[in-house]
Parts: C-alpha cells; sequence; structure tokens
C-alpha cells in the first residue's frame, strides 16, 4: 500500500491539498449517487409514495451512518498523527484497533437497528401511505449495514495514510452495481422501493470485500502482525477521544434532520417527498465543503504529529478558500434553476414546486458550510473535536429545530422560508469557531501557527 510520499507534508500547500482532495470528492459523489439514483430510478418508475418511503428509509440509515463516519475519522486523525511523528508501530497498532473496534460496533448495532424498524418509522411521522414501503427499505437496508461500516473502516485506514484515492476505486464499483441493479429490480421487475434497498445492500458488500482483497494483495509499508488487531485500552480511547464526539455529533445532527423531516411530514405527502428530493440533491451540494474538510483534517493531522503547524493552519484557509468557490457557484446554480434541480429526480408537478421553494433558501448554507466545515476539520485534525461536537448541537438544537418549527406554524406550509433554518444555525457555528480559532491563536502564539 503506497504512503503519502510526504506529499501532505511537503510541496505548495494549496497544491497538495487540492490534489488529496479530489479523490475524496469524487469518492464522495458516487457514494451520494448511491442514494440519489434509488431516488431517481424509484421516482421514474413508481408513485409519490415509494419516493418518500426510499427518502425517509435512508435518513434514518444515516442516523447510523453518521456514528460509524464519525469514529472512522477518529481512526483516521489518529492513524495521521502517527504517518507524521514516522512512527511505524504505532501506526500498525491504530490500524488494528480501527479495525477491532469496528467489528464490535457491527455486532452490536446491526441487531439494534433491525429491532428498532417499526419504532423508528414510526416515530417519523411517516405518511401513511408510506409505512409499509419504508418499513421494507429500512429493514432490508440494515441486513447490509456491516457492509458499511466495514468501507468506512478501510476507508479511514487509507485516508489516515494519506492515500484518497484508492477508497475511489471500491466505491465506483459498487456504483455501477448500484444503478444497474437498480433499473432491473424496480424498473425491470417492478420491486419498488425493496428493490431499491436490495441493490443498495449488494452494492455496499461489493465496495466492502473489494476493500479487503485490494488491502491484503498490497499490504502495508510497515509491519503489522496478529497482536496489532487485538484491542488496547489506550489506543480505542485515543480514537474514541476524537471519533466519539464527531460520532455523537453525527448522530444528534441526523436525529435533528429526522425530527425536522418529521414536522415537514405532518404538512403532507407532497411535503414529504418534496424535501426528501430536495435534501438528496444538497447532499451533492455539499460535496466539494465536505471533501475538502476530509482532506483538511487528514492533512492537519499528519502535520500536527510532524510538529509543522503553520503548514497545518494554511491547509485550512486553502480549504476553506477552495469550498467557498464551489460553494458560491452551487448557490447561483439553485437560485437560477430550482425547478430544473428538482425536477431530475421526481416527475410530479407539485413535489417540484414544493422543493424548488426549499432549495432556493437552504442552497445559502453551501456558502456558510465552507468555513464550518474547514474549520471543524482543524479542529479534528488537532484532536479537539469536543469543541465542533458543542457547536454542531447549539447550533441545530437552539437555532435549526426551532426555526423550522416556528416557520411551518407561520408560513402555511410554504417550504420558502422553511429553507432559512440551515443557514441560520450555519451563522451561529460561524461566529463559535471564529471565536474558538482566535483563542487559539494567542494559546498557540509561542508554536508559530503563521498569523
Amino acid at each position: 500500500m503506497n504512503n503519502t510520499d510526504n506529499r501532505l507534508l511537503s510541496g505548495k500547500t494549496g497544491r497538495s491539498l487540492l490534489q488529496f482532495a479530489l479523490p475524496f470528492m469524487l469518492a464522495s459523489f458516487l457514494q451520494s449517487v448511491y442514494g440519489a439514483v434509488d431516488l431517481f430510478v424509484v421516482g421514474r418508475y413508481t408513485d409519490s409514495a415509494a419516493v418518500s418511503a426510499v427518502s425517509i428509509g435512508s435518513q434514518l440509515m444515516m442516523l447510523f451512518t453518521g456514528l460509524v463516519q464519525g469514529i472512522s475519522m477518529g481512526g483516521t486523525v489518529l492513524i495521521g498523527q502517527r504517518i507524521g511523528e514516522n512512527n511505524k508501530s504505532g501506526t500498525a497498532r491504530a490500524v488494528g484497533n480501527l479495525c477491532a473496534l469496528f467489528l464490535i460496533l457491527a455486532l452490536g448495532l446491526t441487531p439494534v437497528m433491525l429491532m428498532s424498524n417499526h419504532l423508528l418509522v414510526s416515530l417519523m411521522q411517516t405518511p401513511v401511505e408510506a409505512v409499509a414501503l419504508a418499513r421494507e427499505y429500512l429493514l432490508i437496508c440494515s441486513i447490509g449495514f456491516p457492509f458499511i461500516m466495514g468501507y468506512n473502516a478501510i476507508s479511514g485506514i487509507y485516508r489516515g495514510m494519506g492515500d484518497s484515492r484508492t477508497p475511489v476505486w471500491f466505491i465506483a464499483i459498487a456504483s455501477i452495481v448500484n444503478v444497474v441493479l437498480d433499473f432491473i429490480l424496480v424498473g425491470g421487475f417492478d420491486m419498488g422501493a425493496g428493490g431499491a434497498a436490495i441493490a443498495t445492500v449488494a452494492a455496499q458488500g461489493i465496495s466492502f470485500v473489494c476493500g479487503l482483497l485490494h488491502m491484503r494483495r498490497k499490504g502495508f509499508t510497515f509491519p503489522i502482525s496478529g497482536k496489532d488487531f487485538k484491542p488496547v485500552r489506550t489506543e480505542v480511547i485515543t480514537i474514541l477521544q476524537v471519533g466519539f464526539p464527531l460520532a455523537l455529533q453525527d448522530v444528534l445532527v441526523h436525529i435533528s434532520f429526522l425530527a425536522i423531516a418529521a414536522i415537514i411530514n405532518t404538512l403532507g405527502l407532497v411535503a414529504s417527498a418534496a424535501v426528501g428530493v430536495a435534501e438528496k440533491f444538497m447532499g451533492f451540494a455539499f460535496i466539494p465543503a465536505g471533501a475538502f474538510s476530509s482532506a483538511v483534517a487528514t492533512m492537519v493531522a499528519q502535520n500536527v504529529g510532524a510538529g509543522q503547524r503553520k503548514r497545518a493552519w494554511n491547509a485550512m484557509w486553502y480549504g476553506v478558500g477552495y469550498s467557498l468557490i464551489c460553494g458560491v457557484f452551487i448557490c447561483l446554480i439553485c437560485q437560477i434553476c430550482p425547478d430544473a434541480l428538482i425536477g431530475i429526480f421526481s416527475r410530479d408537478a407539485d413535489v417540484i414546486a414544493a422543493g424548488a421553494q426549499y432549495i432556493r433558501t437552504y442552497s445559502i448554507d453551501c456558502v456558510l458550510v465552507s468555513f464550518v466545515f474547514c474549520m471543524n476539520a482543524y479542529f479534528n485534525g488537532n484532536g479537539q473535536s469536543l469543541v465542533c461536537f458543542l457547536h454542531s448541537m447549539a447550533a441545530t438544537f437552539l437555532v435549526r429545530i426551532p426555526v423550522t418549527w416556528i416557520m411551518g406554524q407561520v408560513t402555511e406550509g410554504s417550504l420558502l422560508p422553511m429553507g432559512l433554518a440551515a443557514p441560520a444555525a450555519s451563522v451561529m457555528s460561524v461566529v463559535v469557531c471564529v471565536v474558538y480559532l482566535l483563542w487559539m491563536r494567542r494559546k498557540d502564539s509561542d508554536r508559530s501557527v503563521g498569523l
């Protein structure tokens, strides 16, 4: 397995970050294609009830996937810091303990997901027409959850070592499988939401197997043995110190999304389907900021481990700049032709009209998260994920959910003002992040952070 070749630790910061982030962006795009293709095909061959079911089911799956991705980032940061320190034995232990931790989580979480199927769908205030379909989709996807965990563990290992390209191949193969099976099962065999779920699980399984086979074939550039996969308390705690606040943050943020979806679901099937479609598109819209954020976190972790704090600081601001260029462009497109964007996923005129309202104001958040994501990545790379957790929770539960509820009460069902909840929450996060960065500047003034 190729190491970083020190490209994250040397050379021009902006170029190194961009080269490392582009594969992240492609991988994120392909991952988003998973759910988007499900929704696209279901929207083309079935009705709004199935669209609502797939949307709600995939939102519920993201609740658990967010937990996995948070823990994975903890492993990525630890591996990155060990690489920066040139600590080969420490890197081996970090890799082995991340794998062991994910195995334990897979054995514990999968049964919970299977047993909570009916409860979760009920809590979502799912429109009655979509209840049975949502339960079917969620049940099938829950069976494939261990594959999601396995893929994220493997990706976390590669990315922590500075290899953002290899995971792209795994997800690319899986995306092709998912697209083909969606058209066969949903379009050809008329299996609806259940067919989309089967396609997703099959694709996830193939992605995981490809990752395992590649890792076994290529090996590592450092010695690793069976004892490295035995859980070590200090290693697991170190992973969780970074990963658990991020995991809890993702889980609670997704719970907030589910709460918002439940509020919107009370407005009826059209609103439920419209917001579900809009959220799918916004998943694509946030890809650039998310990709640069992931790249910044790894680059910061490695440079902090190597004692290059100035380079770590510069990486964050390059990430903000790159993300901002993309965010402004996406926001402008959403203002100019929102109907066309929503129309990609639905043929229902009412759903398109409602979704266009929601996305026009929601897309303002693409500009704001350019700052929030990359600042969070800087904190995470420094092992300070708690601040990310705290401001995200405050923004979500003190701003986003209340604003959504209030707008739902006073706007007579229009989704236009409800889309303002997300950017309002991000404004609060930006303020907190800037204040904390200024505090870090004063604290680290004796260690030259390039200011």
